[in-house]
């Protein structure tokens, strides 16, 4: 019953290995996808670094300089060089704060109306660089998960073939044991009922 046990316990895992080695590979393939879909929406956007720092450039994003945004790094990098022309263009304030203001302006029936048209410039400007970085970090976020997938899906093959390997080891010794020669006659000992007084020649091997 025992070694019973253990064989199915072997198939188990030997089923286990099979599935996880299976698993690995379209794992793999699913993250290189989803890189791809990543890298035809980004391409679509025609979005493109700027050329130098006199086209708008920031020096921490200077070797993108004309690069078009087609991966999750390049797309991460654009969305930090908006949020530095979002706080250059609205004095430091996110979209919350200057629009908070243009209200606050608005509601004010003396203020003048070139302040209102310079806080609604920076209000649109705000929004439409915030909407933008969204887009762009969701993107890069979704490249991060590919990552995440292609390495799960590499660890899922090396541990699926390990496994596997190991339980068709324990199998094939498991019956080459059962198949290994055994005698034909277990040695039977008789023991006279006078024990006490056992001699060599009282004790019958059949």
């Amino acid at each position: 019953m025992l070694i019973t046990a253990r064989t199915v316990v072997r198939w188990l895992i030997a089923i286990t290995g099979l599935s996880v080695l299976v698993a690995g590979p379209i794992m793999i393939g699913v993250g290189f996808s989803g890189q791809s879909q990543v890298t035809q929406q980004l391409t679509a956007q025609q979005i493109t670094f700027p050329g130098n720092a006199k086209s708008g450039l920031p020096a921490a994003e200077a070797g993108y300089a004309g690069q078009q945004v087609t991966t999750g790094s390049q797309a991460k990098a654009f969305s930090t060089m908006i949020e530095t022309h979002i706080k250059e263009a609205t004095g430091g304030l996110t979209y919350s704060q200057v629009s908070a203001k243009y209200l606050a302006a608005t509601a004010d029936k003396s203020t003048p109306a070139a302040t209102l048209a310079t806080l609604g410039g920076e209000r649109q400007t705000a929004f439409m660089g915030e909407s933008l970085r969204g887009s762009l970090l969701s993107a890069y976020q979704a490249w991060e998960v590919t990552y995440l997938v292609i390495g799960l899906g590499v660890a899922f093959t090396g541990t699926g073939a390990v496994t596997l390997l190991g339980a068709g080891v324990a199998l094939a010794g498991s019956r080459k044991a059962r198949r290994a020669v055994r005698p034909q006659g277990a040695e039977t000992i008789t023991v006279p009922d006078n024990a006490a007084g056992i001699t060599g020649t009282d004790l019958n091997v059949s």
